[in-house]
């Protein structure tokens, strides 16, 4: 009867949070009186091998299974007061992590950041059109001691001059010119002459290139083809003032023939000569006067070669439409966004031509 009290006693409080105690006597702890039926609650030996957590067995009877103590606030057990069980410990979500370490980032690096999104954003502005003066902000690292009240004293030459040596296609100054030309052809008949010709009216396309960038030896201090001048720096929201100066070879003339192009020539001749034989049997039987336009394509060409080489009237244009490309290309498209970049304003661009055949 003592016992079937005793275990009774220990199925009630077998769910207690907290330390388990055994049920009956010899249940792993010392000390409990059979006779009274109370137990001890002082630690006893250690339970005897077996099922893990689990006194010897008794004849007749199963005994529960013992709860290990668990830490707090771990597997349900409250953590502390006020904590309601069974809910795990929140933890920071992984997004507020990569936010908080970004903005940190950011605060240590923001001068150079900002330094950074400036140049890029006036290069983008002054490539578009829109000439906007932005706030200059000196590139630094966080490391960098910087003392207040010094101003940009960046070294702009070779920063230019490495723009300048990435430009790898020439600048062409394109012409157009119209022409008269005559195809004739001559066979003579024993002792009559015989000779049919046709003059056409022509379209001549041609270019002259100017090489902007001739390599590095053309840069080359010695040579004194380039020179950047600071006349003011930034200072109080205000940009620097710079002047360049250049020298380039001279714009090329086209080389062959086939640096010139011609329209379609019309089928038919603006104005026809011939002997006073045809068009009687003698001439027009022999010669046939039609013309390919193979034939007149090439004569074309090169007598417009001719005139974009050596007539004033077009190598004129030709040299001076390729001086006023090769001069915008390389302010608007390179000079001007690279200082302006650093914040400074491009005063005066110099462009010069170097003397040669």
């Amino acid at each position: 009867m003592v016992r079937l009290l005793i275990f009774v006693l220990g199925m009630l409080t077998a769910d207690r949070p907290g330390r388990r105690v055994a049920a009956w006597p010899g249940g792993g702890y010392a000390g409990g009186d059979t006779a009274t039926g109370l137990l001890d609650t002082e630690p006893g030996p250690v339970p005897a091998p077996g099922r893990p957590g689990q006194g010897p067995d008794l004849p007749g009877h199963t005994a529960p299974l013992p709860a290990w103590p668990q830490a707090p606030g771990a597997g349900g057990v409250p953590a502390g007061p006020g904590r309601p069980s069974g809910k795990p410990r929140r933890r920071i979500p992984r997004l507020v992590k990569w936010t908080a370490v970004l903005l940190v980032i950011g605060l240590i690096f923001r001068r150079a950041i900002a330094a950074v999104v400036l140049m890029t954003l006036s290069a983008a502005l002054h490539l578009a059109g829109v000439s906007m003066h932005l706030p200059h902000i000196k590139f630094a690292w966080p490391w960098q001691t910087i003392s207040a009240g010094t101003t940009t004293n960046i070294d702009l030459g070779p920063w230019v001059l490495q723009k300048i040596e990435g430009i790898s296609r020439p600048a062409l100054g394109q012409v157009s010119f119209n022409f008269y030309f005559t195809h004739k052809v001559s066979k003579n008949i024993g002792p009559w002459p015989c000779w049919y010709a046709s003059t056409f009216y022509a379209v001549g396309h041609a270019a002259a290139t100017v090489d902007l960038n001739p390599g590095p030896s053309w840069w080359a201090p010695s040579a004194s083809h380039y020179l950047l001048r600071v006349l003011s720096r930034p200072a109080q929201g205000k940009p620097g003032h710079v002047a360049i100066s250049m020298v380039l070879p001279k714009p090329q003339l086209p080389q062959s023939v086939h640096d010139v192009t011609i329209d379609n020539i019309p089928s038919r001749p603006i104005d026809t000569q011939h002997s006073w034989t045809y068009p009687g049997l003698g001439c027009g039987l022999i010669l046939r006067p039609q013309f390919a336009q193979s034939v007149l394509y090439s004569q074309a060409q090169t007598i417009a070669f001719y005139k974009a080489t050596h007539l004033a009237q077009v190598t004129g244009p030709l040299v001076r439409t390729a001086e006023g490309q090769a001069l915008q290309t390389i302010r608007n498209n390179f000079i001007q966004p690279t200082v302006n970049a650093f914040g400074y304003t491009l005063d005066r661009f110099t462009l010069r031509w170097a003397a040669g055949p």
